[in-house]
């Protein structure tokens, strides 16, 4: 069976590129990332695919101001690279829905709260933990989904749970967020390139789930 070609977007610094880069050389992962896509021109991201020998592009406002071109343009590299799974690795900008579509259930996000919560327009980064502390949870957490026309609305694939201590920091609890978030993506990418994961209506099903 050949590979599962993977696209990874990413718009900063790619801790979880690299979670997956590491898992594809542990042998963990039966797939091969094909190209790197940034929205940001100097994402350190680039620079760990690079070390890696995988091959980045920068495609964001900068050299493709019109959405539409943008869309295009990943497309065509898309088609080029024939790829069969779309990761958003910290990915902070907007994908065109005709891109959602052609890729249905084939698009992985990754979102730093339990979903539904904290989720949605305007939660991004550190503003979820911001939300989080302020609101006064106990648990938050992470959680891997497949991406839709809506924005985190995609079927839940995975999710872990991360205890808010009362001392805790937006500094601290991201970090502890994060760790997790380097647990799930790898997994479910290795669970998609298996063949493992199943769509029924809103429910991701694994093979084996009881």
């Amino acid at each position: 069976m050949p590979k599962i070609s993977i696209a990874v977007f990413v718009s900063g610094g790619g801790t979880n590129l690299q979670t997956i880069i590491d898992h594809i050389e542990k042998d963990n992962i039966d797939g091969e990332i094909k190209i790197i896509l940034s929205s940001k021109e100097n994402a350190y991201a680039l620079e760990r695919g690079k070390k890696h020998g995988i091959e980045g592009c920068y495609i964001g406002k900068k050299n493709y101001p019109d959405l539409k071109e943008r869309s295009r343009k990943i497309t065509e590299i898309l088609k080029e690279k024939k790829i069969d799974l779309i990761v958003l690795a910290g990915f902070m900008s907007i994908l065109d829905k005709e891109i959602v579509q052609m890729y249905k259930n084939r698009i992985i996000n990754v979102h730093p709260s339990l979903i539904p919560s904290f989720c949605g327009k305007g939660y991004y980064g550190e503003k979820v933990h911001e939300a989080v502390l302020s609101y006064g949870v106990k648990v938050t957490g992470a959680t891997v989904h497949f991406v839709d026309e809506g924005t985190d609305t995609g079927p839940v694939i995975l999710q872990k749970a991360v205890q808010v201590k009362a001392d805790d920091t937006v500094a601290s609890l991201s970090k502890r967020v994060l760790a997790v978030e380097h647990e799930i993506l790898p997994l479910a990418v290795e669970l998609f390139c298996e063949g493992k994961l199943e769509v029924i209506g809103r429910r991701v099903t694994l093979e084996n789930e009881i």
